[in-house]
């Protein structure tokens, strides 16, 4: 049996691929590169010395998509998190976000039903919660989103849903990620942003490299302990695991389940900047400037009900996840590109 991985050379995919492989699965991995680099993939083989068979593929292209299946009969589930996910890009191109996000999974659900492999994993996130009133935040929550790479998210989890009510034999578990950061320890793979980073670690990372003249800190008169936006940070590696052990439960339990993934504490933007001065033993470049439309004070997860139902909780705190990032970024200064 096999485990395909779409987008299993981006950021969370190629850290999850490490946990599975590490694990003893048998994994393909699909993707089709378009903010991620064919390198991660030779990377991951090289942290677990083990082979797996992977294809540039877009989920767009139905046919492409189904020759992966037909090549690899034994897949019996999926981990999905092949998609755009650039919330400033969706609501500039909000078209390009609705097709390719909602299509690629419409294929890919329709390909596992044909080739009876009836369990994913979804790759959705805590934007869908848009601005709750309230934290922590759990997964009974009213459901909103601000923006359409977050409007996608919430649709594929409905989707997904009624996949599961039409077909009892579906099992699906959706992740709602907080906010990942980090990298693995080797140093070997890490988040590799194509252009200006929209994530605050990879910008910080860019700082501290000299490739950026300033961070940015978007508002500094919240009401919060230093003034600056509180968030959960987890760290990839935590987050790859919370896969192993949803797929483990869909194994064993047919419905449809959602999970909190975060570490349940908030943690502001300068915790985060000082953090990463002391694992890099620098000082940072940064400024405080307005806030930004529609960000949120505080937000961060309650991650109870993945701890109970998955056994699964969070490991590591910023001090770790930015000394990984530190790692990543001193071994790999221009990322894959090296």
């Amino acid at each position: 049996m096999s485990v395909l991985i779409t987008g299993g050379a981006g950021f969370i995919g190629s850290h999850t691929a490490v946990e599975f492989l590490e694990a003893g699965y048998d994994i393909v991995v699909a993707d089709n590169f378009s903010n991620s680099s064919p390198k991660a993939l030779e990377r991951i083989k090289e942290i677990t010395g083990k082979e797996f068979r992977s294809y540039e593929v877009d989920l767009c292209d139905k046919a492409a998509l189904e020759k992966v299946f037909v090549e690899n009969p034994e897949i019996d589930s999926a981990i999905h998190f092949a998609g755009l996910k650039a919330v400033g890009e969706s609501v500039a191109l909000p078209g390009k976000y609705y097709y390719n996000n909602l299509v690629s999974t419409l294929n890919l659900v329709e390909l596992l039903a044909k080739y009876n492999a009836k369990r994913i994993v979804f790759s959705s996130s805590a934007t869908v919660y848009g601005m709750p009133k309230t934290v922590p935040i759990r997964e009974d929550f009213p459901l909103s989103t601000t923006n359409p790479y977050g409007e996608t998210k919430l649709m594929i989890e409905r989707i997904l849903s009624d996949v599961y009510n039409a077909d009892k034999e579906w099992s699906v578990s959706i992740l709602r990620y907080f906010n990942p950061i980090g990298a693995h320890k080797s140093g070997l793979i890490g988040e590799n942003p194509r252009g200006i980073p929209n994530n605050l670690l990879p910008y910080i990372a860019k700082v501290a490299l000299g490739q950026l003249p300033c961070l940015s800190v978007f508002g500094g008169d919240y009401d919060t302990k230093d003034g600056t936006g509180v968030r959960d940070y987890i760290h990839v590696v935590d987050l790859a695991k919370a896969h192993l052990k949803a797929l483990g439960r869909a194994e064993k339990v047919k419905s449809v389940e959602i999970f909190n993934v975060g570490t349940g504490v908030g943690y502001s933007v300068l915790d985060i900047v000082h953090a990463y001065e002391k694992a890099a033993g620098i000082k940072l470049n940064y400024k405080i400037v307005d806030r930004r439309p529609g960000d949120i004070a505080i937000c961060y997860a309650d991650p109870t009900k993945a701890y109970e139902v998955l056994g699964w909780k969070a490991e590591y705190g910023i001090e770790e996840m930015c000394a990984d990032t530190v790692n990543w970024t001193k071994k790999n200064p221009k990322g894959y590109d090296d």
